[in-house]
């Protein structure tokens, strides 16, 4: 992979982790419609995903520095009662809502992804994830209860839905956020925890992978160029994610709508070009 299509991966990625519209189904359809050079099994390709996935993570936890600096200092006992009540509630939530994902994509991850990993499959997904998201606008619960105020049920719901995301091209982010609005969050509110469930599941995807990263004959030149790739991904989340919030904060009544257009739109193109060309 050479380093213009490295970057153009690295937008992909920076924007679609945290888009409702899936990182994973874009992985697998846009090499197939481009053409690019992108091998899951050449020993380039591991440093590359760690490299990218941390650039996320990083822009994550930079953009939500303010709630993580809470809840550390809330846990630790270094605030008010208040404080430290409200940090451990939300920190417990963010637990529960990750342990599904973190059990499922344990014991299921490899098989999903080779059972629907195909790019006319994945694109496939791409409009059942739009369905999703357009069925989700529609028969959601009309709520604004701020982060603080849901359930451990709440959670387990939302953190349930995370795990459909292992389908490629089923959203995490649009599986979560659709869970949050059928639980009486905004979308403000449903997008916020989304995004703050998404750092220990990408943190943790990604020190998984760190082993396999430090037996890998990994050729020359290309930690250089996948770092160049998470600076630009990291960048592109940071970005995504300021937009989202600032979108979904402004918009409240089918904000989905769009992403699902696309994702219905483009998946059916998508697929008829795959299978007809």
């Amino acid at each position: 992979m050479d380093l213009i299509e490295a970057i153009l991966v690295a937008v992909v990625q920076g924007a679609t982790e945290l888009f409702p519209v899936s990182s994973l189904g874009h992985a697998v359809v846009l090499p197939a419609l481009l053409n690019l050079s992108l091998d899951e099994k050449a020993p380039s390709f591991l440093p590359f995903l760690v490299l990218l996935h941390v650039g996320t993570a990083l822009a994550l936890l930079l953009f939500f520095w303010r709630d993580w600096w809470l809840l550390l200092i809330g846990v630790l006992g270094f605030a008010t009662l208040h404080q430290r009540q409200e940090s451990r509630r939300v920190l417990l939530r963010i637990v529960v809502a990750t342990i599904p994902a973190v059990i499922v994509g344990f014991l299921l991850e490899k098989f999903l992804r080779g059972l629907f990993g195909s790019p006319v499959v994945a694109a496939g997904f791409l409009v059942v994830n739009g369905l999703m998201l357009m069925v989700g606008e529609r028969i959601r619960t009309m709520g604004h209860r701020p982060l603080s105020a849901l359930t451990v049920t709440d959670a387990l719901v939302i953190g349930l839905a995370q795990c459909t995301a292992l389908i490629p091209g089923i959203s995490r982010s649009g599986a979560t956020i659709v869970a949050g609005l059928l639980r009486g969050v905004d979308h403000e509110g449903a997008a916020h925890f989304s995004f703050l469930i998404a750092t220990p599941i990408i943190l943790g995807a990604t020190v998984l992978e760190v082993p396999k990263l430090l037996k890998a004959d990994v050729p020359p030149g290309v930690l250089e160029t996948a770092s160049i790739a998470a600076v630009v991904a990291g960048v592109t989340a940071l970005l995504t994610t300021w937009f989202l919030m600032r979108y979904f904060r402004r918009n409240d009544d089918m904000a989905l709508n769009p992403f699902a257009l696309y994702c219905v739109v483009g998946g059916l193109a998508a697929m008829a070009w795959l299978i007809f060309r």
